[in-house]
């Protein structure tokens, strides 16, 4: 083996740590966000909070660091000159789109269905844009292992939330967490080339969290005019740091898809997600839930998954394709 080989496996093992850290934070924000549409009664609202604070954050963080005040000048100027597609900017749409379908569809489906329709989204957008490549980041040749890890992952992931399945569900619930799925791994591939542009994970952070608030601050307007206003918020603060744990996870995932691609950061997210999610249920469990066989071993399934995916093998020949 190569010295660059050894250092370009090592990146990838480093990077494929990182996106199950990205799931553990997800998985912590989700339950903080869990929380506070549980006390609040409003999960729009939930989720506005949770956006809007992370945005909070990250408009103070810019102010005070001057490369984030750079890299925010390239990437608008760089839209504004054509080298750039405006919608590179418009990642944290997919976060929006995602929180919104949990909104919708979330206490309908169950978070077995709705985990399932959105991996499913999430592994084959990820698969899609590896093999096209996005932008600068060309692409990168679906091997054995990855098609065999990706499969393995769909499968342990419905074999971890399998005790959730229930009864009919109108297709379209099911369509819109695919869709969110579908547009998180296109979220993850543009904010990673944002930070290129930008030159700074903070502003393809900070780019993130303006527009995901903004997309759920409409939406939890039309939400609310329909519905009402909370009439008390919750005095618990730990339910208010969703918004910080997000802007952790969402720059560090801006960091890892550089090195990992999009599909090995989905597949170790949802590793992590689910590893996080049984600690928390063992250590902080929720009234009426309990922990199953089926999720332990759906578990333990996800990492084998993620390991076999990031495994180096040969590439797939499509057709048309001559000896190299």
């Amino acid at each position: 083996m190569t010295t660059d080989a050894a250092h370009s496996r090592t990146a990838v093992a480093i990077g494929v740590a990182g996106a199950v850290l990205v799931g553990v934070f997800t998985a912590t924000q989700s339950r903080v966000n869990g929380e506070l549409g549980r006390a609040l009664g409003d999960g729009y609202l939930a989720a506005v909070i949770s956006f809007g604070s992370g945005l909070v954050i990250l408009l103070v963080a810019v102010a005070v660091w001057a490369p984030g005040r750079r890299g925010l000048s390239k990437a608008l100027a760089s839209v504004r000159e054509g080298t750039t597609p405006w919608w590179y900017l418009c990642g944290g749409a997919g976060g929006g789109l995602f929180v919104l379908a949990q909104g919708v569809t979330g206490a309908v489906l169950g978070i077995a269905l709705f985990t399932v329709a959105v991996v499913c989204g999430q592994t084959i957008s990820g698969l899609l844009i590896d093999r096209n490549g996005i932008g600068n980041t060309p692409p990168a040749a679906i091997t054995v292992t990855r098609l065999v890890g990706s499969a393995l992952a769909l499968v342990a992931v419905g074999v971890a939330v399998s005790a959730g399945f229930g009864a009919d569900i109108p297709a379209w619930m099911l369509l819109l967490p695919f869709a969110a799925g579908l547009a998180v791994a296109i979220q993850q591939a543009v904010n990673g080339q944002v930070r290129r542009i930008a030159g700074s994970a903070l502003t393809a952070t900070f780019m993130n969290f303006l527009v995901g608030t903004s997309v759920l601050l409409v939406a939890s307007l039309v939400h609310s005019a329909i519905v009402g206003l909370p009439d008390r918020m919750p005095t618990n603060p730990v339910l208010y740091l969703g918004g910080l744990i997000g802007a952790i996870f969402i720059g560090a995932a801006v960091i890892v898809v550089r090195v990992t691609g999009v599909l090995l950061l989905g597949l170790g997210s949802v590793a992590g997600q689910l590893v996080m999610s049984l600690v928390l249920d063992v250590v902080l469990p929720v009234a009426g839930q309990v922990i199953v066989a089926s999720t332990v071993v759906g578990t333990l399934l996800t990492l084998v998954a993620v390991v076999i995916a990031a495994i180096p093998s040969r590439k797939l020949r499509t057709r048309g394709a001559g000896p190299r």
